[in-house]
């Protein structure tokens, strides 16, 4: 019987910060796999990290189901984990120092993806052997070296 629940595997890459950038993701659904990957000719690592789950979320035909996204990125994972993303909608994007908080254009993006299902951010080691997180930073890098 097959399960209502997705895991999507991020990464992000960027070859100067800011300068070219990529980013990969794999989804998993029982025994399928599927992965994409993307370039961006201008940009910065954290804009990559965070279009990697975005593209995995808009690669979804479900709703309503359990996803499990895994990234090595703090930044991300912290920023939904640890709730600073409420808190920077509750300061009008602004963060505790009344900045304007960076990436917001995608953040909202991230925002309105998250509420199609029933979305868990997971921290994941960089480069520590994960088979799943070292496939997306190949296809990240991939990305970056056949297009810049």
């Amino acid at each position: 019987m097959k399960t209502k629940g997705i895991k999507i595997y991020t990464d992000g890459a960027c070859a100067g910060n800011p300068g070219p950038g990529g980013w990969g993701v794999v989804l998993l659904y029982n025994d399928l796999e599927k992965e994409l990957s993307g370039y961006v000719s201008e940009t910065t690592n954290n804009r990559m990290e965070l279009l990697a789950v975005i593209k995995g979320l808009e690669a979804l035909k479900v709703q309503n189901w359990e996803v499990n996204i895994y990234s090595d990125s703090a930044y991300v994972v912290n920023a939904i984990n640890n709730n600073w993303l409420a808190n920077w909608q509750n300061n009008g994007w602004k963060n505790s120092k009344k900045e304007a908080v960076a990436n917001q254009d995608l953040w909202q993006r991230l925002l309105e993806l998250m509420t199609l299902n029933k979305v868990k951010l997971n921290k994941v080691k960089g480069h520590s052997g994960d088979k799943w997180n070292e496939r997306c930073d190949k296809l990240a890098t991939d990305e970056i070296k056949n297009n810049s």
